[in-house]
């Protein structure tokens, strides 16, 4: 059994298909990048969770963002690394229980969904191969203190942010490249003229890298 609620798209593959799996957004739930699910390739088997943190009166959180006059906006890490560890055990899970290729596992997140999606592959980094980071950044109090080189290299991310993001300002963003390039991770970045939302052509590019790394 899961501890995380999910819905499944299945593969035109028997077995050893690609595994896509996707993490949506604050207040957000499975449904929400569900709906990109229909347009990707036929062969993946996606998988689109449900983050374990109900809010009122509707919504999902991977973890708490709390609002304070005094600190400003703040995460509550210690929820988002158990966020990470829920997702690191959920990719184990869904490996034995569908007919999957676990060497070939890709992670889409949105907004927190991405920036959760950063620190799972990050953190661990032999259980995923690529990841389409969407409206997020990196999260550094969320990641091991040291970060091992060595074991990155088969790596590949796909960045993206809008250029007038009211949610998270896109100057957060455009350290993602910085960071991933200092570890010589295989990265692009790119940036579109929207606010906090995934616009048309972004999700092409998105489709046409993904398609290319299967």
């Amino acid at each position: 059994m899961s501890q995380l609620h999910y819905i499944t798209r299945p593969s035109t593959l028997k077995e050893n298909a690609p595994l896509l799996i996707m993490c949506h957004g604050y207040g957000s739930d499975e449904n929400d990048l569900f709906s990109f699910a229909s347009e990707l390739p036929e062969e993946l088997f996606i998988i689109s969770l449900r983050a374990p943190h109900p809010m009122q009166p509707y919504g999902n959180a991977w973890y708490a963002i709390n609002f304070d006059a005094d600190r400003g906006k703040w995460n509550d890490v210690d929820q988002a690394k158990a966020s990470i560890a829920l997702l690191s055990d959920f990719i184990d899970y869904a490996g034995k229980t569908y007919a999957v290729d676990a060497n070939n596992v890709t992670l889409l997140g949105f907004s927190q969904g991405s920036i959760l999606s950063y620190a799972v592959a990050l953190t661990f980094p032999e259980k995923v191969k690529n990841i389409i980071a969407l409206s997020g950044y990196i999260s550094e109090d969320m990641l091991p203190s040291t970060l091992d080189k060595s074991k990155f290299s088969h790596l590949n991310f796909f960045c993206s942010h809008g250029t007038v993001d009211q949610v998270i300002p896109v100057a957060w963003a455009q350290k993602t490249p910085l960071f991933l390039d200092a570890l010589a991770i295989n990265n692009v970045y790119s940036e579109y003229p929207v606010g906090h939302g995934v616009a048309p052509q972004n999700f092409y590019d998105l489709k046409a890298w993904l398609e290319k790394h299967l």
